[in-house]
Formats: structure tokens, C-alpha cells, sequence
């Protein structure tokens, strides 16, 4: 008796209940293909392509049947916590290869290849997300719904032919993403936030918030992580504006970064803090761990949330008011939004120099605003003129991240914090973004940021520090040396 006829005979529901990344179903009673339902699937062409439906897989049911008889193969080796996930997955294709060999189904070697991917990523990664979570030029994944699956490449989305086999299939994947970092979703708690191994984001959020079924966001980021180089030849900055941002963090400045959702943040933050000095010792806050800092003198901090209890939370506030017995020389808090903004500006203001942190907001100005209605969320009543001082004493300089129309992200202003001017924050524009240049023939945009010609008030305290910047750097030529 073959392999997949002893486990029909033991368990006949068991090749139903092993989910598969296409469109097709095993029928357990007669272990024969039926047809797949009647959706027509999604294909890969950009958003307004003609929709096509999905090929049936021929493997369909050969998969389910291997891939049933590994998880019995492997049993509690799959949740085994003392074994890397690189063992677990070789002897997941060592098992697997058994499996198919017992099959004695005829393949070619490329499609024993793909039953082998297929299968191990589908039980020992996340199923048909792993080839775009392997996918370098892939920087987003967005699940619709189960049958839905978007990419975003180079700054544009398209629809993909890839799919779940069932909103439960979904429903799997999402729990296994959120039990690894500790973080549970069921219907009393029906959304979440995590992250991957890597650092990517994640966002889930499932039935009765999510109308048509689980929903699932997953922001990619980069195993190396980006430059300053990379930035500049990716046109996000100017030489003369990452030569300014590198001394504003030696200086310790103050720095917040602004932008919109998915504009790079979180990336320039990184930028940013490569500056940072070997010596200085640097304390992190995160909702969820994303920033890749290279500094060996790291402690990283993650806010948690409340258990089915309700109890237990800990908010990025509380990790703000212990991180200032930690003696840190930097603090970054990942992103503010909630009441935290206020100890974060009273840590600026009472000795932790050069801290750095996100907002988000559309300009500058905006970002000002912001912040006050942060503070404002702290439940301390505060006449608008006190939190007005307060920023404009901590805040420094604000970097204006854009994500452009034709998806290339850019820094638009470099902005200095100057102080009060009766109840207004005055601001004063370093850079500033150049869209007079117009278009190229690809609709990309042609400009970047230029100096404004004006030089920044902290350029006194580069002075007492010995920190050196170059006046090409604000658009100004150095001056001729005369000969004697």
C-alpha cells in the first residue's frame, strides 16, 4: 500500500486540512482532483491589466499528500524552538524527498524542484509570500484577501498570480507570523502589529474588523542595510545635504525625521544614525524592533501589548521614562504618536543631546503642529505657549521626507528650528526640493534639493566643536585666498 493511500486510510481528512498555494482541492473520499472553484484569479500585470483566470496546478494533489505525510514525518520538530531554522529546513527537504520518492510519481527534475519549494515553504515558511519575501525587488506585500495578493516594485503596485488556497490558509499564516515575536490574534484581539525575522513590518488584521476575510500588510526592509551612499545615488539626497546631516548628529543635535506613510522614515532614520560615534551609548524604542543600527553599544527596548487579560501593556512612554535611568548618550524612539512625545521633548531638554526620533506629518510645519497635538495627548493641561517652547527649545532640525508621484522617494527640507517669535515657531529652510526642473521623459521628476543660501544659526556650535562643514555645502563659494 502506498504512502498517500495508508494516510487516507488512517486519517481521510487529513490531505483537506493541508492548505496549498493555488486553486485546487482534494476530494478525501476519492483522492481525486475536483475542479476548483469558479473565481477568477489574479495575474501578475500592473493595476488596470486585463484580469486572466489561474492555470489548475497538475501537482495539486500530490502536493497535499506530501505535504500532509511530512508534517506527520516531522511532528513537534516543526515548533521545536532549540533547532535553527536553517536544520529545520534541511530536514524538511531531506524528509520531503523521501516522501516523494514513495509516491513514485514520475517528475522531471524541475518539477521535483518545485514540489520540494513549494511543500517546505508552505510548512517551514509562509507559504506563498515566501517567494516574494525572498524577492529582493519586491519592498511590499499587500494581501487583499486570500485570492488577492499586491507588490510593490520600484515604487509601483501590481497584482500578482499568487494566492491562499482559503481565508484559513491565510488565517495560518498570519498566526505563525505573530506567535514568533510573542504577539497573538483572535477575535478578542482582531488586529496586530509585528515583524518578521528580518525586521520587516507587519500589520495584520482579521474578521469582524476585516469585511472580506484577513487582511495582511508586510513592509520589507533590506538585509544590508542602506547608506548614505545608496541614498545619494539613488538622487534621495545631495552630497552637500548628507554632509550636513552628518555633522548635525555628531553635534548632537536634535533631530526629528517627518513624511508621510511609506516614504522612508524608518530608512533615513537608519541613515542617520550611522553617524552616530562608536563611543556613545544608544538606547532604542520601538513598537515593533525595525531599526538596523551598526553600533556594537546598543540596548534595544519593544513596547508590549496587553494579554488576553487586558493586563501587562507597556507603551513606548514607559519605555521613554525608564530609558533616562539607563544613562544613554542617544535615544531613538522609532516613531511618536501618543503621549510619549511629551518625556521624549523633556529628555531633549534636560541633558540627552542628539536624540532622534519620527513623526508623522506633510511639512515642517506640519510636523510642529503635530508634535503639539502629541503632547496634548499626554492628558497634562498645558497652555499651547509652554508646549510651543518646549519644542522649539528641543527640536533642532526637521527632515521633510516625500514619496513623489512618480514613487522615487526624496528629501525635500532640511529645516532648522530657530526658536519663538512672539506665540510662532520659526523655521528656517537649509534645503529645499527643486520641482521647477520639471519632468523627464519616464515622468520622473528632474529636481533635487538645493541649498537656500542660507546659513543655519547651529553652525556657531559646529565652531566650538571643531566640526567642520564646507561652505559649498549652503550654495555659498568659498572665499579666494590672496597672496602676499
Amino acid at each position: 500500500m502506498k504512502l498517500s493511500e495508508r494516510l487516507t486510510k488512517n486519517n481521510p481528512l487529513a490531505a483537506a486540512e493541508i492548505p496549498t498555494d493555488d486553486n485546487t482541492h482534494l476530494n478525501p473520499a476519492t483522492s481525486t482532483l475536483a475542479p476548483p472553484p469558479s473565481v477568477p484569479g489574479p495575474t501578475t500585470t500592473l493595476l488596470g491589466g486585463p484580469p486572466s483566470v489561474p492555470a489548475v496546478d497538475a501537482l495539486a494533489g500530490l502536493k497535499q499528500r506530501a505535504a500532509s505525510a511530512l508534517f506527520e514525518r516531522m511532528g513537534s520538530r516543526i515548533g521545536d524552538t532549540s533547532s535553527s531554522e536553517e536544520d529545520l529546513r534541511s530536514f524538511a527537504v531531506d524528509e520531503l524527498s523521501a516522501v516523494i520518492d514513495d509516491e513514485q510519481v514520475p517528475l522531471s527534475p524541475e518539477e521535483r524542484r518545485r514540489l520540494i519549494r513549494e511543500i517546505s515553504d508552505e510548512v517551514m515558511g509562509y507559504g506563498p509570500l515566501q517567494r516574494l519575501l525572498e524577492d529582493p525587488s519586491v519592498t511590499e506585500v499587500m494581501v487583499n484577501r486570500f485570492d488577492q495578493i499586491y507588490v510593490e516594485r520600484h515604487g509601483h503596485l501590481a497584482l500578482t498570480d499568487l494566492q491562499f488556497s482559503s481565508d484559513n490558509h491565510l488565517r495560518k499564516v498570519i498566526e505563525r507570523i505573530v506567535s514568533k515575536v510573542g504577539r497573538r490574534i483572535d477575535e478578542s484581539s482582531p488586529l496586530v502589529d509585528a515583524r518578521l525575522e528580518d525586521g520587516s513590518r507587519v500589520n495584520a488584521i482579521i474578521p469582524p474588523l476585516a469585511v472580506n476575510g484577513p487582511s495582511l500588510t508586510i513592509r520589507k526592509f533590506s538585509h544590508v542595510p542602506f547608506t548614505v551612499r545608496n541614498l545619494i545615488e539613488w538622487g534621495s539626497m545631495s552630497h552637500e545635504m548628507a554632509e550636513l546631516l552628518s555633522a548635525c548628529v555628531l553635534a548632537r543635535l536634535n533631530v526629528i525625521v517627518s513624511g508621510g506613510t511609506g516614504t522612508g522614515k524608518t530608512t533615513l532614520l537608519n541613515v542617520l544614525s550611522s553617524f552616530i560615534p562608536e563611543s556613545d551609548r544608544i538606547v532604542t524604542i520601538e513598537d515593533a524592533v525595525e531599526l538596523q543600527l551598526q553600533q556594537r553599544h546598543v540596548v534595544r527596548l519593544e513596547s508590549r501589548p496587553p494579554n488576553i487579560e487586558g493586563k501587562g501593556a507597556v507603551t513606548i512612554r514607559d519605555l521613554v521614562r525608564n530609558s533616562l535611568r539607563m544613562r544613554p548618550d542617544r535615544i531613538i524612539v522609532g516613531e511618536v504618536r501618543g503621549g510619549e512625545s511629551l518625556d521624549m521633548l523633556q529628555a531633549m531638554n534636560t541633558g540627552h543631546d542628539g536624540s532622534l526620533s519620527t513623526v508623522h506629518a506633510n511639512s515642517p510645519r506640519d510636523a510642529i503642529a503635530r508634535l503639539e497635538t502629541l503632547v496634548l495627548m499626554a492628558g497634562m493641561d498645558l497652555p499651547l505657549r509652554a508646549i510651543r517652547e518646549q519644542v522649539s527649545s528641543a527640536v533642532d532640525l526637521i527632515v521633510q521626507v516625500t514619496r513623489l508621484r512618480d514613487g522615487t522617494r526624496r528629501v525635500t527640507h532640511v529645516t532648522e528650528v530657530q526658536g519663538m517669535e512672539g506665540d510662532v515657531v520659526t523655521l528656517q529652510d537649509a534645503f529645499l526640493f527643486d520641482y521647477s526642473a520639471g519632468l523627464d521623459a519616464q515622468g520622473r521628476f528632474l529636481g533635487r534639493a538645493l541649498p537656500t543660501g542660507i546659513r543655519p544659526r547651529f553652525l556657531d556650535r559646529f565652531t566650538e566643536l571643531g566640526i567642520h562643514v564646507s561652505p559649498a555645502v549652503f550654495g555659498v563659494a568659498p572665499a579666494p585666498v590672496g597672496r602676499r
